[in-house]
């Protein structure tokens, strides 16, 4: 037999979930003394969520999607960029904002209904907030596109889950990648669950890296729970971009440790015992024990550390509270440049309805 192309994926892990190192630091960890700084803000976002859950529980919130145990992934991905590229979020990446600038603030103003949330702090380069599934990765495609036809040496890196990876959309911006040799990172955050449907009803793919392979794209499957190997993943990916050598998708291994938004209860469709597992493998686990094995970091440190997060969060949440609503009328005043008639009529609907209330 005469085989016209072979490939393989590589898997990507340095801290196994013993908090041991699988070999030497990689590059994109010179010095472990930065991985403080990492885990501190991974703290810094699992306070977030969590207490944006509690917002939501007792209405201060509507709808929100928590990140609980892509930490790693999403901290990781937002340190390895750089101020002058672009970020196309899905809906669920805060980790990766927060790093770049983006305000707790505005998370909560966008799922407590305020647009103006996505009119948020960082980088304004950076993409809103995508709900529709993988629509963000041919957006990312195309910002891409103009960097190199502006001899740029951004990159544009674009986030979904696994069941986005499943989307047209994501084929689309794959097969752009491949065609134009793209500085384009498209990052699948594998967690296991697209809402109620799992990994292995999405695809009959071995992985879903390998799903860059028919675009021409270099791909690499990465434990998501490992800081290091999610920073190191990236640094061979937007080092690629940079120069010129073309677009990757990389998958990132994690699991979704709370429902899917908090309108889900995925206890209607996975079991109690993975779940369980899951929390054995969770990324704050392996870089607590390695950062205190190296006398970087105590229970002390962290115990202060998540007290003066509570603080912080509790800032931004007061400002998301104290922030005045909008008025009623400005759900139809940015539209459109000269207003339907119909829409119109809407809008003067809705004002009388307010002045009755």
């Amino acid at each position: 037999m005469t085989l016209a192309a072979s490939y393989e994926i590589e898997y990507l892990q340095c801290l196994n979930p013993e908090g041991v190192l699988t070999g030497p630091l990689p590059p994109a960890v010179p010095d472990p003394g930065r991985l403080v700084e990492l885990f501190k803000q991974m703290l810094f976002v699992r306070t977030f969520d969590t207490k944006a859950i509690a917002l939501q529980r007792t209405g201060k919130l509507g709808t929100y999607a928590a990140c609980l145990g892509h930490e790693a992934t999403h901290v990781g991905i937002g340190a390895s960029m750089a101020p002058e590229d672009v970020f196309a979020p899905s809906y669920r990446e805060y980790g990766a904002q927060f790093m770049r600038g983006v305000r707790p603030r505005e998370v909560l103003m966008y799922w407590g209904g305020d647009e103006r949330g996505n009119d948020f702090e960082g980088p304004k380069n950076d993409y809103p907030w995508c709900v529709p599934i993988s629509t963000q990765m041919l957006m990312a495609a195309g910002a891409a596109l103009s960097f190199k036809l502006k001899n740029k040496s951004s990159v544009a890196v674009a986030c979904c889950g696994d069941g986005g990876s499943s989307k047209t959309d994501f084929y689309a911006a794959v097969n752009s990648a491949g065609a134009y040799k793209l500085p384009l990172v498209l990052c699948v955050i594998n967690n296991g669950w697209a809402i109620s449907v799992p990994r292995k009803a999405q695809t009959g793919a071995t992985t879903l890296a390998q799903k860059g392979l028919a675009g021409g794209l270099h791909c690499l499957q990465v434990d998501g729970n490992d800081i290091v190997a999610v920073l190191e993943a990236m640094r061979r990916a937007t080092e690629r971009a940079r120069n010129g050598d073309g677009g990757s998708v990389i998958e990132f291994m994690t699991y979704r440790l709370h429902d899917h938004t908090t309108a889900d209860d995925a206890r209607r469709y996975r079991g109690e015992d993975e779940v369980k597992d899951a929390w054995t493998r969770e990324p704050f686990i392996r870089l607590r024990k390695y950062l205190t094995g190296l006398k970087l970091w105590d229970e002390d440190k962290e115990k202060a550390w998540i007290e003066e997060c509570g603080k912080k969060v509790d800032v931004e949440i007061n400002a998301y509270l104290e922030t005045p609503v909008q008025p009623v009328e400005a759900m139809f005043d940015y539209l459109y440049a000269d207003m339907p008639a119909d829409l119109a009529e809407q809008r003067d609907a809705a004002l009388a309805l307010e002045k009755r209330a």
